[in-house]
């Protein structure tokens, strides 16, 4: 690494030397920032409801319960230990949100685009999935399509990100109660038929709704799926650690943040939906109506067993149902609103001249154009797209945190080479599977190919030199 004062601070942007590191009397404890903002995330019904359905007769409890259980245990500390403590540290000890900090493993230049702008666009393929999931639970209820409300739901969503973010922030506070409740209330009415479970019985029933179906998972491709699944969802919130635990007051904060907000919640969420999906089928009735469902619904066959939501009206009655699938497209607005308040700082910042209103605009009506047209309901694809953009660059982050001695080196000139080589040849590898190609845990394969590629560039000389902060933006790095 370069000597600092061959680099003047004139080199750095105005939105580096404009940022000022986050001071003690802003810090609060674990569980008033890291661990609800976290918790919210995978409360989200869209996150939960699919945690058993995957390719494959049976979805993720072909296997058995047990397997399922040990990837949902193994994906959880993947995302807190590998995908969120390194940037929650960096938020932490620099009290500096991402789109700095990560300027020491992308560049002055490069940080504005990754991950700063990348961020941004990201989270309209969230604002999008939102849309598609919470307007079909919408349309259950309310006598309108559900692409009308799609579009409707997606451009209120984008205009209270921008403008009303400060009155959703105060219902949102109470509003994740709502699926913790649902899922308390569908594992209390499956709880005693959970022993009975056998993964024939899923897969049988499987197979007469679908009778093309392919071949059950073996253990191993469950354990990948889950992998996949949990990882790839998690990936964007893991380099947003950085600005989740900014407000952190010490190093065990930020630990035992993540710990119950990421890793209890995975299990708390996806683990409650697993039993739900193994008591139904541990149930000759519930199952049996579960089929009937299924086979009656016009459309989304494949999906309706495996999908914990679609159990609701088969375990609760169709009547009760409909409203608390109501009530969790309800709880699921103040997300949506937040991908939009996310997307949109990110454009203020890496396009300050540019109107936000246009800028959130289009990337709203992509949102709404994935959500009408389907393709924001394939979830699996779109988790794959998101880990594959993002386990490089947590991968690269993790190792470049290790090299500068467990803090923020500062940031690098220009565009760092290690940085962006490690991103492209991770990304390359965590996008295969949507281009046909099998690589098992695709999003936790990328990040690990982010940064062992990270630390070859750097012990190879490929690292643009460190350009000194003034002192007015320097962090504690505590």
């Amino acid at each position: 690494m370069s000597n600092h004062d061959n680099h003047p601070t004139s080199q750095l942007p105005d939105y580096i030397t404009s940022a000022k590191p986050l001071g003690a009397e802003a810090r609060a404890p674990w569980y008033k920032n890291v661990a609800p903002t976290y918790a919210g995330i995978f409360l989200w019904f869209v996150f939960w409801q699919d945690a058993v359905k995957s390719d494959g007769l049976g979805g993720a409890l072909s296997q058995g319960l047990g397997v399922a259980l040990l990837g949902l245990v193994l994906a959880a500390a993947i995302c807190h230990f590998l995908f969120y403590l390194v940037p929650g540290l960096l938020g932490m000890k620099t009290g500096l949100p991402l789109y700095i900090v990560g300027t020491s493993t992308f560049g002055t230049q490069g940080g504005l685009i990754m991950p700063g702008f990348l961020m941004g666009i990201l989270q309209f393929g969230w604002l999008g999935v939102n849309a598609f999931a919470s307007s079909l639970a919408l349309s259950a209820v309310i006598p309108i399509k559900a692409e009308i409300l799609m579009v409707v739901w997606g451009f209120l969503a984008a205009f209270v990100g921008l403008k009303g973010i400060q009155y959703v922030a105060k219902v949102s506070t109470y509003l994740p109660l709502i699926p913790l409740i649902i899922l308390v209330l569908m594992l209390f009415k499956t709880l005693g038929t959970v022993g009975s479970f056998e993964p024939q019985t899923i897969i049988d029933a499987h197979r007469t709704v679908l009778p093309n179906a392919p071949a059950a998972l073996s253990a191993f491709g469950v354990i990948a799926f889950l992998l996949t699944y949990v990882v790839g969802f998690f990936a964007t919130a893991g380099a947003a650690g950085v600005d989740i635990a900014m407000s952190s007051r010490n190093e065990s904060d930020v630990k035992k943040g993540g710990l119950v907000g990421i890793a209890l919640a995975t299990l708390v969420t996806a683990g409650i939906s697993a039993l739900v999906v193994a008591g139904v089928f541990g149930s000759k009735e519930l199952s049996a109506q579960a089929v009937a469902a299924a086979q009656a619904a016009a459309e989304n066959k494949d999906q309706f067993l495996l999908r914990s939501t679609n159990m609701i009206s088969v375990v609760m009655g169709s009547g009760l149902g409909k409203w608390l699938l109501f009530a969790l497209a309800v709880a699921a607005f103040p997300s949506a609103c937040f991908s939009a308040l996310i997307a949109a700082n990110s454009f203020k910042t890496t396009m300050p001249k540019v109107n936000p209103f246009l800028s959130v605009g289009i990337g709203a009506t992509v949102s709404v154009i994935l959500a009408v047209t389907g393709l924001a309901g394939k979830v699996v694809p779109v988790f794959v797209i998101i880990g594959a953009s993002f386990g490089p660059i947590c991968g690269a982050m993790m190792v470049d945190y290790l090299l500068a001695g467990q803090k923020w080196s500062g940031p690098r000139a220009g565009f760092n080479p290690a940085g962006w080589i490690a991103w492209a040849l991770g990304f390359i590898v965590g996008i295969l599977p949507n281009l046909g190609c099998n690589v098992p845990a695709a999003p936790v394969a990328a990040f690990i190919v982010g940064a062992v590629v990270y630390w070859i560039c750097a012990k190879s000389g490929m690292m643009s030199a460190v350009v000194p902060l003034p002192a007015a933006n320097t962090p504690a790095n505590k």
